[in-house]
């Protein structure tokens, strides 16, 4: 029988509330379970459709919601648009390995979720059980995150108002090889993070290598999202492939992504080694190897994130004398991996989200990355 539970904890710290919505009796079982083998967080309720949750929501007072993408009655995005709109909170989005729920838990995030879920297609018990962990991980970064209420625009999506340059207009964009690399990493909060910086840039910015931590089903699909509504051509990274000139390559969700250089051109590596600092993809295994095969020539950029994976990384670069820069507090949703990288001393600029774009491209404007700056 499924009950609120009070939250409490031994150690009178108070514990994170979460609220799992979800139509399947199996998943509200199982992730109770999971997450309530963490002392640090209290599963108070449950339910089974937007319709309970609202009254769950008032009553009990969650700190997280866990939410399935699909729901009876009303369908779990727009519970969640009516969420953020009205009393907007962390939601963890629950959503089915398929290309149709990738791209649904990709406008979840855009609507505010936090963070995404995976539901296994068969066995889920067992499957959630293996990823216990990061669900549990997931949960603590969703109670830390600063949400927003949303203020949906009247204007017609973006999606498709791009339209980029032709090749046999702008071929050296095509094929001009770049001597500059931007890496740049996030995790919690990043997919629209990314978005904002990459909207802002020209198509003539040099070449872009990325990590986000994302599941591996929602990394190409992400990347074609932001192909659409960017100026460079956006996509997932392919082993092997040249780095070009306005183009941005983003890691596969199960794979980490390094650069390698072959004379005056770079190319795309993807390694399916163990994860760094429990990811693969991983920052710090992109950042290090930019650091050995690009140095000075390369920008780094942090955005928001929980843990500290890149900070290592940035501090090779930084020590090599590559620009570093990193999202401010106040604009992050979580200041994990950006606060990690400032702590050792790895970050030359600390900047609000809507000023990094515009600072790339005052750096690499200048005639060599790697000029002395004023600071």
């Amino acid at each position: 029988m499924e009950t609120e539970q009070q939250s409490s904890r031994s150690d009178g710290v108070a514990a994170i509330k979460v609220l799992v919505v979800d139509d399947s009796a199996l998943m509200r079982h199982v992730l109770t379970e999971i997450l309530s083998s963490d002392p640090a967080i209290d599963v108070v309720g449950v339910a089974s459709d937007p319709f309970i949750a609202r009254e769950k929501i008032k009553k009990l007072n969650p700190d997280v919601i866990t939410l399935d993408v699909e729901m009876p009655r009303m369908d779990g995005l727009k519970f969640l648009r009516n969420i953020m709109r009205l009393r907007p909170m962390p939601v963890v989005m629950v959503s089915s390995l398929t290309r149709q729920g990738a791209a649904v838990t990709l406008e979840a995030l855009e609507l505010g979720a936090v963070d995404v879920v995976c539901k296994p297609e068969i066995d889920i018990a067992q499957g959630l059980r293996e990823y216990a962990n990061q669900i549990i991980d997931k949960v603590k970064a969703a109670r830390l995150a600063k949400v927003s209420r949303l203020v949906e625009s009247s204007e017609a999506p973006r999606s498709g108002s791009i339209v980029k340059p032709a090749a046999s207009q702008n071929s050296n964009l095509h094929f001009q090889t770049t001597d500059q690399i931007i890496a740049l990493g996030a995790s919690t909060g990043g997919t629209e993070a990314i978005r904002q910086v990459l909207e802002n840039l020209p198509a003539d910015t040099p070449g872009m290598v990325i990590v986000q931590h994302i599941p591996g089903m929602f990394s190409e699909p992400f990347a074609q999202r932001m192909n659409s509504i960017c100026q460079m051509t956006v996509k997932q990274a392919v082993h092997g492939e040249r780095v070009l000139h306005g183009h941005v390559y983003i890691a596969p969700g199960d794979q980490h992504l390094l650069v390698r250089r072959d004379g005056a051109r770079y190319y795309c590596v993807l390694s399916d080694a163990e994860p760094v600092n429990r990811h693969k993809p991983s920052v710090d295994v992109l950042f290090h190897s930019v650091a050995q095969q690009v140095g000075k020539n390369a920008v780094a950029v942090m955005l928001t994130g929980m843990g500290k994976d890149g900070a290592a990384g940035m501090l090779a670069l930084h020590n090599l004398g590559c620009r570093t820069l990193a999202q401010d507090e106040s604009s992050s949703v979580v200041w994990g991996m950006p606060g990690a990288a400032v702590k050792v001393g790895a970050v030359d600029e600390v900047l609000p989200l809507k000023k990094i774009a515009g600072r790339l491209q005052e750096l690499y404007r200048r005639p060599k990355l790697n000029k002395p700056l004023s600071r």
